[in-house]
């Protein structure tokens, strides 16, 4: 059996491929919720806007940096690259039931070419 961290990992890389119908019947519970404003909390909404995001961006990369796991709770810190111009930091945290996410929150946060971090976003 896959531990959480590697179920997590594998449907957001799935997911972010454009494969999202594959992560969803592979990874995702039936009943699960999610936490996005911007849609319902259904399981059926956040799929849609998954699908969507795949057609709109078909060369998105999806690069996981940081993955920490603590028993149902699975936070995975990544890099999505949807355009040349366009990279994300996000943090995905998702909580488990009977092995399959049942429950997602996300934060991302837009990388600013001109920062005056030395350390940068990663």
């Amino acid at each position: 059996m896959n531990s959480k961290k590697d179920i997590a990992k594998s449907f957001l890389r799935l997911a972010s491929s454009g494969r999202v119908d594959e992560a969803f019947a592979h990874y995702v519970h039936p009943g699960f919720i999610h936490h996005n404003p911007y849609f319902r909390g259904d399981r059926a909404s956040f799929q849609q806007a998954m699908e969507e995001n795949a057609r709109q961006f078909p060369n998105k990369t999806y690069e996981v940096l940081r993955v920490l796991e603590d028993g149902d709770w699975v936070a995975i810190h990544g890099k999505v690259v949807l355009t040349a111009e366009s990279q994300w930091s996000v943090i995905h945290i998702f909580r488990f039931e009977d092995n399959l996410i049942k429950e997602s929150w996300e934060a991302s946060q837009q990388v600013i070419p001109d920062s005056p971090n030395r350390y940068g976003i990663f």
